[in-house]
């Protein structure tokens, strides 16, 4: 199995994965318990966000967390309810077998690597994002979409930055994508685009704190260099 499969446990849970993809992860996920449990997690983690029901974590949720960290074995061990020391191990076997793959050409080194970096860099992706959502100052803000769905922006003046979570009841049409924008002192700035046929993302964005207001559009692919009008949702962070 590839390092790359597991990688896709955060897509799958905000369903920003294409039809191919979510079929492949499905069967992946019949036989990888670590990554049925990260996936659990994660959409609660969502759910929670898309409620609008909380503005603060819970009290003592940070010292938990903080906790449960420092109680983690580091070892092989049957799966449990956290799943990142198994995905550290999938990212350890794979880099050792793209040392030992090396004399078979560089070409398939070079994809090998390709895919460690990129399961390591989704890691530390999340780990952001829950480093952020556990805040002891963090605030949620959200609004609603004009074409459906929603928008929940957490913001840490402790972490400097803030994660932007889309959530859309459905992707643009063919050729339009969802954009994301920090407007600071009425200046837009884009802060990405979805791929076509996505309706969902986690972004995190450094500095966000600074920001007045962070917007949705709907672009013509791959994205615009300006927001257009009208937008699809404004919210306000001051």
């Amino acid at each position: 199995m590839s390092v790359e499969i597991h990688a896709l446990v955060g897509p799958y849970a905000l369903d920003a994965l294409d039809d191919v993809e979510r079929a492949a992860f499905e069967r992946h996920l019949r036989e990888c318990e670590p990554c049925r449990l990260e996936a659990d997690d994660l959409r609660e983690t969502a759910a929670r966000l898309a409620d609008g029901a909380w503005s603060v974590p819970p009290p003592g949720l940070r010292d938990n967390v903080l906790a449960a960290i420092g109680n983690t074995r580091q070892v092989s061990a049957p799966a449990t309810r956290s799943a990142r020391p198994v995905r550290r191990m999938w990212v350890a076997a794979a880099a050792a077998v793209v040392v030992a793959a090396g004399a078979a050409g560089a070409g398939a080194w070079t994809i090998q690597d390709q895919r460690v970096r990129t399961a390591q860099a989704t890691a530390a992706q999340e780990a952001r994002v829950r480093t952020i959502l556990t805040a002891p100052d963090v605030v949620l803000r959200e609004e609603t979409l004009d074409s459906g769905g929603r928008v929940t922006v957490a913001s840490s003046r402790l972490q400097d930055a803030g994660v932007i979570m889309l959530s859309a009841d459905g992707a643009p049409a063919a050729g339009r994508v969802y954009q994301t924008w920090t407007i600071r002192a009425g200046t837009p700035s884009s802060a990405g685009a979805l791929g076509e046929g996505q309706s969902a993302a986690v972004q995190v964005i450094d500095g966000l704190p600074e920001a007045n207001q962070v917007g949705v559009t709907v672009e013509a692919a791959p994205g615009a260099t300006t927001p257009s009008a009208p937008l699809d949702a404004l919210v306000e962070l001051t």
